[in-house]
């Protein structure tokens, strides 16, 4: 049986389909340290990305402060081995730009 495809987030909250649910939940979800993900991250990655889909993107990133979906934005795109540096220069002074306005929005 092939997989179905990984559940795909977007701004608004969508339905995953029944054979992404059966793929992509664990059977049982246990507790180990604080952390659902008791083994490799990657067996998870269908089930972040469904829990994603269903909520929303929206809605996830309203339970969370700006400023720090803006850090781990940074941190995952400087990892990227496609960004040159006037790319890289380019993302830390955008990160920056949107930096100072959460701080407007927030004061």
């Amino acid at each position: 049986m092939t997989q179905p495809p990984l559940p795909q987030p977007k701004s608004d909250r969508t339905p995953i389909t029944f054979e992404q649910y059966e793929a992509y939940t664990p059977e049982k979800l246990e507790l180990w340290d604080g952390f659902y993900d008791y083994g490799d991250p990657e067996d998870f990655k269908g089930f972040y990305l469904a829990i994603l889909t269903n909520m929303g993107l929206r809605a996830a990133v309203s339970h969370v402060p700006i400023a720090q979906w803006l850090a781990a934005i940074q941190e995952v795109a400087l990892q990227n081995p496609k960004l040159d540096d006037a790319l890289r220069d380019r993302l830390v002074r955008a990160i920056a730009e949107l930096n100072a306005v959460v701080e407007c929005l927030e004061a």
